[in-house]
């Protein structure tokens, strides 16, 4: 049997998952297996698996699209190792990947959580104004967030031991819209007093990033719409905690921005979204850098909050 099994959910994901596979192939623990789920094959993801004999991979095809979570239960009931790790389609594993992982789990019983470095093939004017500045933010408060939240931060790179992935059960299929299957999951370690560690320096590339102000106001937009279904299982409020010491401090001097937030919120629908991020995409590399910041989230806070508040405005899937 593998030591460590890596579960990949993916979509449409032939023209990814060579960099994933290519990357699991250089690993200097090479005890390991890799199980992708094809959640539908839409685009000959399934022969670009089966010919990659280099790698100890197999994939499960669905006939038709099930949904993340359930590409997710399809995969760890099937993998073998004790180390199960989750990985995106759409990620490039450092060499020392699965050793760190599995030196992680070795004493004690934690959740890992690999936090990404998002992989800009070109950079684009949602990327200089938004993206960058925010993947370096996000990665400073993952680092900075109290023992208590880290659940929060639940994603597409992620670990625990077999045994305590059965204690917790599968990724809940009620998920089927955009988001929040990860984090439901997560909370669920958490409420079970498992530590949930994001170690520092532990980083992997994502070759996925939001690479428009239209698409990551879209996101916000479904993510919100999905946290309802958060709250309906496990309470409102248990999202609201500050992720940071710094955070709580500062909590009252967000009102304004705050209130700002919720004003442009009651007029977000998926069209409006669509139609101003494709403005703010023409015409934030024309504005000074923090009005572009500023501007780009605003709509995607406010996308966030319209999602939660008003699900019946989302046009589609996503």
């Amino acid at each position: 049997m593998p030591a460590t099994s890596i579960v990949v959910p993916s979509r449409g994901g032939a023209e990814r998952l060579d960099t994933l596979l290519d990357s699991v192939a250089a690993q200097t623990d090479d005890d390991l297996e890799v199980v992708v789920v094809l959640d539908g094959d839409v685009d000959g993801s399934e022969a670009v698996v089966a010919r990659r004999t280099d790698v100890p991979v197999r994939s499960i095809v669905f006939p038709e699209n099930r949904g993340r979570s359930a590409a997710l239960n399809a995969g760890f009931a099937d993998a073998r190792g004790e180390i199960l790790v989750r990985c995106d389609d759409d990620l490039e594993l450092e060499p020392d990947f699965v050793a760190r992982h599995r030196a992680l789990h070795a004493d004690r019983e934690v959740g890992i959580v690999t936090m990404c470095l998002e992989a800009y093939a070109r950079p684009t004017a949602y990327s200089r104004a938004y993206g960058v500045p925010a993947d370096a933010r996000i990665r400073r408060t993952a680092l900075a967030t109290t023992p208590d939240q880290t659940w929060r931060w639940w994603c597409g790179c992620v670990s625990a031991r077999r045994e305590t992935y059965d204690r917790v059960g599968g990724y809940d299929e009620r998920y089927r819209g955009y988001g929040m299957e990860d984090v439901d999951w997560g909370y669920r370690l958490h409420a079970l007093g498992v530590p949930i560690l994001v170690p520092d320096g532990f980083t992997t590339l994502h070759h996925g990033p939001v690479t428009s102000v239209e698409e990551r106001a879209r996101r916000a937009l479904h993510s919100g719409a999905a946290r309802l279904t958060f709250e309906a299982i496990h309470g409102e409020g248990v999202l609201d905690a500050p992720l940071t010491a710094e955070a709580a401090r500062q909590r009252q001097g967000r009102t304004a921005w705050s209130r700002l937030v919720d004003l442009v919120a009651g007029g977000v629908t998926e069209r409006s979204v669509s139609r101003v991020g494709s403005v703010l995409d023409r015409r934030t590399q024309h504005l000074p850098p923090w009005v572009a910041q500023k501007l780009v989230a605003l709509l995607v806070e406010s996308a966030g909050v319209a999602g939660r508040r008003h699900p019946e405005r989302i046009g589609g899937a996503f």
